[in-house]
């Protein structure tokens, strides 16, 4: 009969824990440098200069110019556009010079794009049923640019690639523009994010009127559809309706914003 020391049993156990504990402390150290890294990461987008952000909307802008429908109704965005831009503070419009790309296709959605330029497609506007709606989404996007959302969405996704390249032994993280441009398609924003973003829209948006209505309007109709598949995308990449509304309903409360009557939506779709 074979003998097996009792001893090998005995210092197998705490060799266990060691590795578990070492493992442990490994995994804390990465999670911190981690976290270190994305929160400086954020705190640099702020000093990204502006001529900066617009190479690298050049990048990715010529892939939607390319969608893009230029005709009467993008004409009477970048109209509307230019009238809300008047509303802004001198700090806001600094160097920044907003415009609409239109791409007449059934996504319901909006996307801010590095170089100021904000894609509308042609399924959110028929989807919108008074101006005041459209500029509080114009104004939400608009929301994104100042606070650098689209930039450290983008800075996120390139970083991970970075730390996971790494420890896969890979260094190429981005082949081309249009692995950029997929990135700004399927880039998400954090509840945070579009809650500032909503705020800086709704103030905005009064500026505009002198009064919110119709700044809930667009995601009380989303929370009935929302299983709608037309509404998927647009859903993927923002927060559930309803806490959009109840967080506005609460701003219009707390500044006492007033509600008068809203302006028909005059934009031609075509």
């Amino acid at each position: 009969m074979p003998y097996s020391s009792p001893i090998s049993d005995r210092t197998s156990e705490p060799k266990a824990r060691q590795i578990i504990i070492l493992l442990i402390i490994f995994g804390s150290i990465i999670t911190f440098f981690l976290y270190g890294l994305f929160s400086l990461a954020n705190n640099l987008v702020n000093f990204i200069p502006i001529s900066v952000e617009s190479k690298i909307g050049s990048l990715v802008v010529p892939s939607f110019e390319k969608k893009s429908k230029s005709n009467n109704t993008e004409k009477q965005l970048n109209q509307l556009l230019d009238n809300i831009e008047q509303k802004l503070s001198n700090d806001s419009l600094e160097k920044r010079d907003y415009q609409t790309i239109y791409i007449a296709e059934d996504t319901v959605n909006a996307i801010a794009l590095p170089g100021d330029k904000i894609v509308i497609y042609e399924g959110l506007l028929k989807e919108i049923e008074s101006e005041n709606e459209l500029v509080m989404i114009l104004s939400h996007e608009i929301g994104h640019f100042a606070n650098r959302d689209h930039l450290r969405s983008i800075g996120n996704i390139i970083l991970m690639k970075m730390v996971i390249n790494y420890f896969l032994g890979g260094f190429e993280i981005l082949q081309s523009g249009a692995d950029l441009t997929n990135l700004v398609v399927n880039a998400q924003y954090s509840q945070t994010q579009e809650k500032k973003a909503d705020i800086f829209g709704i103030n905005l948006l009064y500026k505009y009127y002198g009064h919110v209505n119709g700044a809930t309007d667009f995601f009380e109709r989303l929370e009935k559809e929302e299983k709608t598949p037309k509404f998927t995308q647009f859903l993927s990449s923002h927060p559930l309706p309803r806490k959009r509304v109840k967080n506005l309903e609460r701003l219009i409360k707390e500044n006492n914003y007033p509600l008068k009557d809203k302006k028909l939506l005059t934009i031609d779709i075509s």
